[in-house]
């Protein structure tokens, strides 16, 4: 495989940008940043274009919002003609520690309504994923408020090293398949 796309998910406008919930398109920009390539805009969102050792490497940040990624997902797959096991989708995952990072090679969607949305557009469950865990430290009833709410000064101090292993974990997928990359990018510090 040479071709390969990574989605990241979160809310287009700028009262979403640093919120946890958009932490798929902060590793995305994080990864552009350190290759330095920059964005265009482009059907369904924004897009970049990077080549890394022979491999051509689509990623978008779909302005669809989230509930509705999966049109984005759907459209670039057949665009790029690429199979689901060539889309690595990145998460915010509020089940999983901060500061954790999970990638598997399939699953459910876990009661994500972003890979919700992504399963029921193109037909599968099998394509891999990684997923960022933003914690759970809400009151009862306040799950929004917390999922769109910004990084506080602690956690924005943990980001860049779990970035840093994210974008890795993400090139390796691309270079040395699945198995070696989730094994990078699971293992803990």
């Amino acid at each position: 495989m040479n071709k390969f796309l990574i989605v990241g998910l979160g809310n287009p406008g700028g009262e979403y940008q640093n919120t946890r919930h958009n932490v798929g398109f902060q590793l995305l920009d994080y990864l552009t940043g350190k290759v330095n390539a920059t964005w265009s805009s482009a059907r369904f969102g924004m897009r970049c274009d990077i080549k890394v050792k022979g491999k051509a490497i689509t990623m978008i940040k779909p302005d669809t919002y989230m509930n509705l990624s999966g049109k984005a997902v759907a459209f670039w797959m057949q665009k790029l003609n690429i199979e689901p096991q060539q889309v690595m989708v990145v998460l915010d995952d509020l089940n999983i520690p901060f500061g954790t990072l999970r990638m598997r090679k399939d699953g459910s969607d876990g009661g994500h309504n972003g890979l919700k949305s992504i399963q029921e557009s193109i037909l599968s469950k099998d394509y891999p994923r990684i997923r960022i865990g933003i914690g759970n430290n809400f009151a009862k009833g306040k799950q929004s408020n917390f999922v769109l709410g910004t990084w506080s000064p602690e956690e924005k101090k943990q980001l860049e090293p779990l970035f840093d292993r994210g974008a890795e974990g993400l090139i390796q997928w691309t270079l040395a398949g699945i198995e070696l990359a989730m094994n990078q990018v699971n293992k803990k510090d």
